[in-house]
């Protein structure tokens, strides 16, 4: 049906004014008198509402009724005006209800906590705190596809199911077609009589196989759904979430953390450009000091320090950590936030890790006790980015993976890459629903998610 999105007629709002549009939306508040009536409307294409002015002179009352509802879908015609208060606003003609709502709708007040709207998922894309992060989430999702187009950089779509973990810690969804038989004697007789004649689980990382593709496309990343089944209840885990992963040949731990710096700065620049209204608006309601910290990270450089340094800052500190801080043990996130909040007070850099406490894939070190790795640490969030130049000598590699007991005979297609034309390559994994944490100030990752999958909940 025509009508006119309201961010249109805000955007290019004097091309409008004097002229009769219509648009469509539903009912956020409204306020009546005996002489006229205001609604306030939203069509999810901008977080500010339109202002509907209706002069019971000009409009039935049998039409204004039904429409002062919260909740009600509306199509309205009119004239759009300029207002002194309201920048802009619409004087209605006609008024037509597509979609009435009964009282027991759940979002009769103006503000509600996020904890209530966490029940009710499939209703709070209504309210205009999800209405701004799902526009900073599309925004952001854009960004990244505009930055690897931009540099050169393949899309590839990695397969979903898998009988590869990738990190080898096991924690994963199972994919099934049948449940236990007592008929089969043992679990090789099991997963033999399924599906796919093999275990088979939902993916943890598409990084084993971005790793093949870019040994014969150069360059390439990934941006899809991710499946981890750990036990983690907490504010920073989600049981399905989406994951960025670059992979690219022909360059060293270096040149991936030059790739990652600009890359982060490049998607929040962007965001930036495009979501002014949502984050002026989550600097306001949610992070003070937002905007500042935003326009910090795209003008800073960003900090650099080994592991091995890191622990001896930490040691120096004389804070009280939960955790202790041993080298050898991983930084747990007081100790980055320490890092990053404190300490450099910007986004930083850990580089060259103990072996021992990293994946199997990434290059060992000539001391014998680290890896080439580096996670990006940023404040209010802790790690970010986990990145890695990846082990190219084949020997080495199937030592790392003999260490951890990983089955080689599962990983044959991942070890032809290093036996057929092994080349130097790097890569970095970015928790989407984490850098949407960062860029909004959000706390909780299932505010971030339209329907938040977590251990427990469904």
């Amino acid at each position: 049906m025509q009508h006119t999105d309201i961010r249109l007629l805000f955007k290019n709002g004097e091309e409008y004014v004097g002229k009769q549009v219509t648009v469509c939306g539903w009912v956020r508040t409204w306020r009546d008198s005996k002489s006229i009536a205001f609604i306030e409307l939203n069509d999810g294409t901008a977080l500010k509402n339109l202002q509907l002015v209706i002069e019971k002179s000009s409009v039935s009352d049998e039409a204004v009724k039904p429409a002062l509802v919260v909740g009600a879908a509306l199509k309205v015609d009119g004239k759009f005006i300029s207002s002194e208060r309201n920048g802009y606003e619409m004087s209605v003609r006609s008024i037509e209800v597509f979609g009435g709502c009964p009282n027991d709708y759940p979002l009769q007040k103006k503000h509600h906590t996020l904890e209530f709207l966490r029940t009710i998922p499939h209703l709070r894309p209504r309210t205009r705190f999800f209405e701004a992060v799902f526009a900073v989430r599309s925004a952001l999702a854009f960004a990244i596809h505009k930055y690897f187009n931009g540099h050169g950089y393949k899309y590839v779509h990695t397969p979903i199911i898998t009988g590869s973990d990738c990190e080898g810690a096991g924690e994963m969804f199972r994919v099934t077609t049948h449940g236990w038989n007592s008929e089969y004697k043992t679990e090789q007789e099991y997963f033999a009589a399924d599906f796919f004649g093999a275990k088979a689980g939902l993916t943890v990382s598409g990084q084993l196989e971005g790793e093949c593709a870019a040994m014969g496309l150069g360059k390439i990343y990934t941006f899809g759904p991710t499946f981890r089944a750990e036990h983690s209840n907490t504010t920073r885990h989600a049981a399905e979430f989406w994951q960025i992963e670059p992979e690219v040949c022909f360059c060293d731990l270096h040149d991936i953390i030059e790739i990652a710096e600009d890359f982060i700065k490049y998607i929040i620049k962007d965001v930036m450009e495009s979501c002014p209204e949502e984050l002026a608006f989550f600097d306001e309601r949610i992070e003070k000091g937002l905007l500042a910290k935003l326009k910090s990270v795209v003008e800073s450089d960003f900090g650099k320090i080994t592991y091995t340094e890191a622990v001896d800052v930490l040691k120096k500190s004389g804070k009280e950590f939960k955790y202790p801080v041993e080298w050898g043990s991983d930084l747990q996130t007081e100790h980055e936030r320490y890092l990053t909040e404190e300490y450099f007070k910007k986004p930083l850099f850990v580089t060259n890790y103990p072996a021992d406490i990293k994946a199997f894939y990434m290059k060992q070190n000539p001391d014998g006790k680290t890896v080439a790795a580096t996670d990006l640490l940023v404040p209010g969030i802790g790690e970010i980015i986990g990145c890695s130049e990846r082990e190219g000598d084949l020997d080495k590699l199937k030592s790392a993976m003999l260490k951890r007991n990983m089955p080689l005979e599962s990983y044959t297609e991942y070890l032809d890459t290093r036996k057929y034309g092994s080349v130097p390559h790097s890569g970095f994994g970015l928790g989407f629903e984490r850098i949407i944490m960062y860029v909004t100030g959000v706390q909780n990752i299932r505010d971030t998610l339209l329907y938040p999958r977590t251990v427990g909940g469904l």
